[in-house]
């Protein structure tokens, strides 16, 4: 080996103290860049002031931390791995500088929920950041709540280098090229960012996709491991803004003056409101008004119409109520708002049995022309909406002792629904084989704990299952966004996971997750992230052993439940109270325990977790029934019967 005699080092320590340098006045580059931003008050600021110049030599990683930047993107939700260490290290020196959040979790699943919880409840488009193999699988399985309830959020994942090397570790196995990004192509929109060149690109379409006004989903950014440490220089004035979307409708008057001399000229009109009639309250109770009709909600669109609203029906659906499917059975024009049509929302395409027409609000061309004989409105919702209510109040009204009448009827069957629910709400507490005392039923539990959470101005997230099935059900909301319910996907492990975006949100609203036991477990570690970030809210575990939405099913169908349930007990106060700053507590068998255990847990300052026990058995005032026809089991010849006669 060579001794350099001027430096006393051999040839690799010289090579080794280059590199050094050069990485160190790399970083000193980007600490530069990351602190002229943060002085300058942000990028755009940045650029506007000369702070920063436009054209830059930059990394892969840091361009795409730039570029995720200028669309307001602040926020990463993060697991490092071997495939994205690069990417960690522009966000450590980002993060020093003031400039970006990164925020650790403990599971990828947990993680993308609260993403998606951080861009629907508070409006903050995230990015999820994880490494290449497994953990972008589970990262992109629990993309499936963003897709399913049209939320944008972007999912970077490191991926397998363009060099072709052979099999790098935690790739797919197999002799083909850019799988992840094919995988992730068919789970919503994707880009693999093949050198630095391409990200200007990848950018546009990420922006469109999870900014999109009516169809947003996960946008997923790959970037492979080699790609990320290479340099290009970068317009960072060229890469995309956040679009801002213009509200759009159809031209003319023609199409509205058809849906309004419709609509006037028909007794029974039932609006259905979907989904896409969030934040839309306004809108949607003036047509609602103006038609002289009533409203059946879905379960993502619960408080568009005031619960006391005598026009509102309550949820219609495969699992809806008595008055939202008298509603939706009986109705002669069905007007559906921002709906997709799937089976919760229309009964399994049986849900409007006596329509004879439709006319559908819908940014989406194809939602708007789902059914038969519609008139299709297709653009943005509120616009629409507001313009058809004033194209009918520009109408002499028609019909009005008919309308009365229907209304009447619909109020009727509005009163039945609060009766049956009063029933179970009141229901005392019943004895329980797997308790083996008198606990409360769900309904019961879950009414005395929405109570609460409106008595305290708490939002509420709902995890999938019966905890899911019964709380939009019960839920009594005077506004949209105030309670978040997963039932696009229907994710186990959704609502304790989102309950997390209080701790990265801005401005955090205190909430309150609603689960069941199975639902809990799916994602436990939440109570560790939980404490890491300073989340300050409430789980509430309502816990009777058993998948119930699926034993109710199984013994409606056949009359027994099978392998629904375990013999395992968990002492879920014992387990929450292993973790050092989580509030366990025992919320006893009766109301008045329930009620006390709430208190106590809202007024812990960190994170509570409250065990009530529920009845899990067959009594009928244990449940609030489904009130729909759904396509499963052995109800599918009667549906299927049912729909080849639909003409709709």
């Amino acid at each position: 080996m060579r001794i350099d005699v001027s430096t006393g080092l051999d040839e690799r320590s010289i090579a080794e103290t280059s590199r050094a340098d050069i990485a160190g006045a790399k970083v000193d580059a980007v600490a530069a860049r990351a602190i002229a931003i943060a002085a300058a008050g942000g990028l755009a600021e940045a650029l506007e002031t000369g702070g920063l110049p436009a054209v830059l030599e930059l990394s892969l990683s840091e361009a795409l931390i730039l570029g995720l930047l200028k669309q307001g993107v602040r926020k990463y939700l993060a697991i490092f791995g071997h495939g994205s260490t690069d990417l960690g290290e522009i966000l450590r020196i980002y993060d020093e500088a003031g400039v970006t959040q990164t925020f650790n979790f403990r599971n990828e699943v947990e993680m993308a929920h609260a993403a998606t919880a951080l861009a629907w409840q508070y409006g903050e488009t995230p990015a999820v950041m994880t490494s290449i193999g497994p953990g972008g699988l589970q990262a992109m399985a629990g993309s499936l709540s963003a897709a399913s309830n049209g939320i944008g959020v972007y999912h970077i994942y490191g991926d397998e280098t363009t060099y072709g090397e052979g099999y790098n570790m935690q790739q797919v196995p197999k002799q083909e090229q850019a799988l992840y990004g094919r995988i992730t192509a068919m789970m919503g929109q994707s880009y693999v960012l093949h050198t630095p060149e391409a990200l200007r690109d990848a950018l546009r379409r990420g922006a469109l996709c999870v900014n999109h006004p009516y169809k947003a989903g996960p946008f997923f950014l790959l970037a492979p491991i080699n790609t990320q440490p290479r340099t290009a220089r970068v317009n960072l004035a060229a890469l995309p803004d956040r679009p801002e979307p213009i509200p759009v409708a159809p031209v003319g008057e023609q199409q509205f003056e058809a849906a309004a001399s419709l609509i006037n000229k028909t007794a029974k009109v039932a609006i259905k409101a979907g989904g896409g009639t969030r934040g839309m309250d306004e809108a949607v109770r003036r047509l609602v008004k103006a038609a002289g009709a009533v409203a059946v909600l879905s379960p993502g669109s619960t408080g568009v119409l005031p619960d006391s609203d005598p026009a509102n029906m309550h949820v219609g659906g495969s699992k809806g109520s008595i008055s939202g499917n008298f509603a939706m059975r009986e109705a002669e024009v069905v007007v559906v708002i921002g709906s997709r049509a799937v089976c919760q929302a229309d009964c399994s395409g049986i849900g409007f049995a006596n329509a004879r027409h439709v006319v559908n609000i819908n940014g989406d061309v194809t939602d708007a022309q789902h059914y038969n004989r519609t008139i299709a409105l297709t653009g943005d919702v509120e616009a629409i909406a507001h313009r058809l209510a004033g194209a009918i109040e520009n109408l002499a009204p028609e019909r009005t002792s008919q309308k009365s009448e229907w209304l009447q009827q619909c109020a009727a069957k509005k009163d039945e629904w609060a009766r049956f629910k009063q029933e179970r709400f009141d229901a005392m507490p019943i004895q329980d084989d797997v308790w083996k005392s008198p606990v409360l039923t769900q309904p019961a539990a879950i009414k005395i704990v929405s109570d609460f959470a409106k008595s305290i101005d708490a939002a509420k997230l709902f995890d999938a299952g019966d905890v899911q099935a019964n709380g939009f059900q019960i839920v009594e909301d005077e506004r949209t966004g105030d309670t978040f319910t997963e039932s696009g996907a229907s994710y186990m492990g959704f609502a304790v996971s989102g309950l997390l975006a209080g701790a990265v949100a801005d401005t955090p609203r205190y909430t309150i997750a609603f689960t069941g036991d199975g639902s809990f477990m799916m994602n436990p570690q939440v109570l560790i992230d939980a404490v890491e970030h300073g989340l300050h809210g409430m789980i509430v575990i309502f816990d009777n052993r058993r998948m119930a939405a699926i034993s109710s099913l199984q013994r409606a169908q056949y009359g027994r439940d099978f392998k629904t349930n375990d013999s395992v007990a968990v002492d879920y106060v014992r387990l929450a109270g292993s973790v050092e700053g989580v509030l366990p507590i025992w919320a006893g068998t009766t109301r008045d325990e329930l009620k006390q255990a709430l208190v106590k847990a809202h007024a812990h300052p960190g994170l509570s977790v409250v065990h009530v026990p529920v009845y899990g058995g067959d009594d009928p005032i244990a449940g609030l029934g489904s009130w729909g026809s759904w396509n499963v089991g052995n109800w599918v010849d009667d549906v299927q019967s049912r729909w080849l006669a639909q003409d709709i």
